[in-house]
């Protein structure tokens, strides 16, 4: 029983399983934790690191940097003394074998997880201008003219690295096998067209018509029009392909890299020269690009920026990882320019997707960046003006007032739209500022407007906060996580317990029990509130989707340069994705119906705070505190006096494991709220298949035709309540993931906790330093806590409230919004 438990517990913690023989598992790791496993960092190492924050959150985090490197000695000391004990024994029982792996999961745990801030816009939309700004690196990355932008997923951080580096990552070759063959059929799909059907082939205007071509001359030069899949999968590349499928490019200069980046991450010219540029040849190969700067005193090691074009892809990867990427991100900034921002289509997509990245993803905070707004016709401004405002003195003052009333309306706009789709209480609802107005170009050249106006500063002061209420979070988990583990080694060594005594008088395990039962039902009630608005939401598509379908397939100048794309649409079964063409997706569009209805309380189930009768993490949380407060009723009625250490070792270990439940309904989040789309993409599958092979005369009408049938035999049969019932599945076996996960853990945390009753009781090293030293550094989080708040009211009190931001990386700035 015990053994089955562990491996849940492990399972559940994230460590491998354990094996009968101890030293096998462990003791090559341990040659290398004798020595000192964190070397002390030089002071002058720390603060250039720390450079790109303010005085005030510099202390902050070098009193969260001093807890955990102080933590993680204790726990390395810990370790050693640990495998010195247990080294020469036969036989070491598995709570022993527990807490070894519990302590090297512990010692190698990342200090931080990166956090991705999601730059999400359209071609020309000033993405990569605004990076370069908030990095000050003019031009570093590719900013768009009329026809050239960044092609690909572009991550950007800084790093540790003496140099500027690069990471080009390539498909790989079974991933450029399954473009091939999309390409070469979309290619062959005109071969028995019509003359007039050729015609309208050769003026589509709606997307790239030579893109495949274009592609495939690039990788393997002209003359590959013709030539079938089969033949171009012997064909040999152009360029050298390296076997590792990265190349790394590497600069002393951020110019140099620059320079050597541009050719790779640039949408090439058509008509550019084929002896213009060897790397250009692989552009058609390129996944995604990391790019790493030295530590910077503008960007904090630890956050990413990412560089995300607006509609996806065309290769099925290359939009898989779009999707994950978004999903990644902690905070998504909506990029639009400022003659877009109102209105237009492309922005709207970008918003929708960014509220969906909210209740799929990670993602908890979106705000909108509207670039280039030095942009003003000032004659035309002041003639629609309304009349008895103040006199504008100058075209400053005209782009100032015009900035301001945009961010009042959008914030307005964007907050009402939020609170229809996402929890009232999320914390992004609360924020002051969803909308920053910002000028790439005035931040270099400050003709119109001054660096703070430009609002570039505010952008870095977002990222700065983010890095800082994570490390926050990540410190008080990590030192409490590790308190709680030596509190249950202490009492390990305690010979005169008499916990197993009072578990089975008290009743503890029944009481367990009682409460999983009583959580079991929470959870089954908060997710019963989704069957009313799936079942309205399954009405609503029924009765809609043949008007949703008729506008996706109808196209106001008729078939002309729809064929294409149409045909690109059932190869990727109901998706496509260009550079030139707004993202459509069939089964999102047919299913937004759905999805309309049951965002809000798909939203409050997963909300993290206010406790409500749907919401999920507070039922977890109660489950949490009700133990937690069982165990100090126990110790106050039994009169423990030998014990205090593994109750309190129960108390910290309930909390950590109830913390990694929520990774793991985050984890299960996106695949239950995506189960409807995906169950009616699969069930649309053949008939997108059908669709694809039609060629000939009219096709483009007899693929819509075949696409209708298609979905209303499918919708005839169910197709909609297929759907509403994988979802519920979905959300069922996140019930019984919980459950059996909460049952086990804590079934082993008991164990571990009564171990000595069981037989498993060893003595151990004595850890009584270790111990006294970690109950100091746990005090340390409160201190720390008291710290900041001290020094952020003296902030506001010595700098007073008309104190300047300005935009230099070691300015006082005033508390960032929460």
């Amino acid at each position: 029983m015990f053994t089955m438990e562990m491996a849940e517990m492990e399972d559940f913690v994230g460590l491998e399983p354990s094996s009968g023989n101890i030293s096998a598992m462990v003791f090559p790791v341990a040659d290398e934790l004798f020595k000192e496993p964190m070397k002390k960092k030089r002071r002058s190492d720390r603060d250039q690191r720390l450079r790109a924050f303010p005085s005030v959150e510099q202390s902050a985090l070098k009193e969260y940097d001093r807890l955990e490197s102080r933590t993680r000695r204790v726990l390395s000391n810990t370790y050693q003394k640990l495998i010195q004990s247990v080294f020469l024994e036969d036989s070491i029982p598995n709570g022993v074998k527990y807490l070894i792996n519990r302590l090297l999961v512990l010692i190698e745990k990342p200090s931080l997880d990166p956090i991705y801030i999601g730059l999400l816009g359209s071609t020309g939309a000033g993405k990569s201008s605004l990076i370069n700004a908030i990095i000050q690196q003019a031009m570093f990355l590719p900013v768009s003219g009329e026809s050239t932008c960044t092609s690909c997923i572009v991550q950007v951080s800084s790093g540790c690295c003496e140099h500027y580096q690069a990471k080009i990552h390539l498909l790989s070759d079974q991933e450029w096998k399954e473009e091939l063959k999309n390409l070469t059929q979309l290619l062959h799909m005109t071969e028995e067209r019509d003359g007039e059907e050729a015609d309208l082939w050769d003026r589509d205007e709606a997307v790239d018509a030579d893109e495949a071509t274009w592609k495939l001359r690039v990788i393997y030069g002209a003359g590959v029009e013709g030539k079938k899949y089969e033949d171009l999968l012997s064909a040999r590349p152009r360029v050298k392909i390296p076997a590792s499928r990265v190349i790394l490019l590497q600069a002393e200069e951020a110019r140099e890299l620059s320079v050597k980046l541009d050719p790779y991450i640039r949408t090439q010219r058509r008509d550019q020269e084929e002896e213009e540029l060897a790397e250009t040849q692989i552009w058609p190969l390129i996944k995604h690009v990391e790019v790493t700067l030295p530590r910077s005193a503008l960007i904090p090691e630890g956050v990413v920026l990412v560089d995300i074009p607006g509609t996806g892809d065309f290769n099925c990867k290359r939009d898989e990882m779009w999707k994950k990427t978004i999903d990644k991100c902690s905070a998504i900034w909506v990029i639009s320019d400022i003659e877009r921002v109102s209105g237009a289509r492309a922005h709207e997509e970008l918003l929708s997707e960014s509220i969906r990245a909210c209740q799929r993803g990670l993602c908890r905070d979106i705000a909108l960046v509207v670039t280039k707004t030095d942009k003003l016709h000032l004659p035309e401004y002041l003639r629609e003006r309304k009349m008895g405002n103040p006199v504008i003195q100058s075209q400053r003052d005209a782009i100032l007032e015009r900035n301001e009333t945009i961010k009042l309306k959008r914030n307005r706009l964007l907050k009402e739209r939020l609170k229809r789709k996402l929890p009232a209480d999320l914390k992004v609802l609360e924020a002051s500022d969803l909308v920053y107005t910002v000028s790439a170009q005035e931040y270099w050249k400050q003709a119109l407007l001054t660096e703070e106006q430009t609002e570039i500063p505010k952008l870095r002061e977002y990222i700065r906060k983010r890095l800082l209420d994570e490390k926050r979070r990540m410190v008080t988990k990590y030192v409490t996580e590790a308190f709680g583990l030596l509190l249950l080694m202490e009492g390990f060594s305690s010979a005169d317990s008499l916990l197993n005594e009072h578990l089975h008088m008290s009743g503890l395990r029944q009481f367990v029990g009682e409460k999983t039962e009583m959580l079991e039902k929470a959870i089954e009630q908060s997710f019963a509130r989704m069957e009313q608005p799936l079942r309205e939401g399954v009405q609503v598509a029924r009765s809609a989707y043949r008007r949703i379908l008729g506008a996706c397939l109808v196209r106001s100048r008729g078939n002309q340069g729809f064929h294409q794309t149409l045909k690109a649409v059932c190869l990727k079964h109901g998706v496509y994705a260009s550079r030139t063409l707004a993202r459509i997706d069939l089964n999102e569009a047919i299913t937004r119906p759905i999805y309309d209805q049951i965002d809000p309380v798909f939203g409050d189930i997963f909300r993290a705070s206010k406790p409500t009768s749907s919401a999920l993490m507070p039922h977890i949380d109660a489950f949490k505190h009700s133990l937690q407060e069982k165990m100090t009723e126990i110790r106050i009625r039994n009169g423990w006096k030998y014990d205090s250490y593994k109750k309190s070792f129960l108390i910290q270990e309930i909390s950590a494991i109830l913390g990694g439940l929520e990774d793991y309904i985050l984890r299960r989040k996106r695949r239950i709220y995506e189960s409807v789309t995906s169950s009616v993409q699969s069930d649309l599958r053949p008939c997108y298949e059908e669709a694809a092979q039609i060629t000939g005369k009219k096709a483009c009408e007899r693929m819509k035709d075949v696409i209708r049938r298609g979905v209303d035999r499918q919708v005839a049969e169910g197709m909609f309540e297929r759907a509403r019932e994988r979802m519920q599945h979905q959300f069922q076996l996140l019930k019984r993931g919980i459950t059996e996960k909460v049952k086990g853990s804590v079934a082993t945390m008991l164990t571990l906790a009564s171990s000595q009753g069981d037989g498993l009781y060893k003595e151990l090293a004595d850890i009584r330093s270790e111990h006294k030293e970690m109950e100091k550094l746990h005090r340390g989080l409160r201190e720390a806590a008291e710290n900041a708040q001290l020094r952020r009211a003296m902030q506001n009190f010595l700098l007073g409230p008309s104190s300047s931001t300005a935009g230099h990386p070691n300015a006082t700035l005033p508390p960032p919004r929460e």
